[in-house]
């Protein structure tokens, strides 16, 4: 399934290079923490790709599994959200929203019996069913005027049903085209 995904970012990464024009309007980009989590690789383009201050979309996928001995752990995120852009020629600032899909399960089987530990279902709460958080999204993007390396650093507030966690940062590193 990750390789769908990531399939599919790089064929929507080509489609918008072969349409860029002098202004960079679309990045892809590795985020670690923020909206996926962990860590996620995201495609970002704006609704406008000739005006960076224009509403804009990211979409992303993150996750891992391990398994040891007799347990194993998955998680899947997949972030999405609208944002826009405040600010001059490279230095913006960031604003947004939106939700992420995950999905998380840890597992440890002894024999025949099997035990789900709910150790980070605090945030996750997805258990063995899928669930959505909100996410929220400020700070600060560099992004070159005419393609090259972008970076973000964010602070990325989540929420769900359990709660509010206000203090989740992220921070990115990409190629804006």
């Amino acid at each position: 399934m990750t390789k769908a995904i990531l399939s599919t970012l790089v064929f929507l990464t080509l489609i918008g290079a072969s349409q860029a024009q002098d202004a960079a309007g679309q990045a892809i980009y590795l985020e670690l923490g923020g909206a996926g989590l962990a860590y996620s690789v995201n495609y970002d383009f704006r609704f406008d790709k000739t005006d960076q201050q224009s509403w804009g979309m990211r979409v992303g996928a993150g996750g891992w599994a391990t398994k040891r001995y007799s347990s194993s752990e998955s998680l899947l995120t997949l972030p999405i959200q609208v944002n826009r852009l405040f600010g001059k020629k490279r230095h913006f600032f960031e604003v947004g929203g939106g939700a992420t899909f995950i999905h998380y399960r840890d597992r440890s089987t002894w024999g025949n019996t099997s035990y789900e530990w709910r150790n980070f279902n605090f945030i996750l709460d997805s258990g063995d069913t899928p669930a959505f958080m909100g996410t929220l999204n400020m700070g600060y993007r560099k992004v070159p005027e005419n393609g090259g390396f972008t970076f973000r650093a964010n602070l990325t507030p989540i929420f769900n049903h359990n709660g509010f966690w206000p203090l989740f940062a992220g921070i990115s590193f990409g190629y804006a085209f």
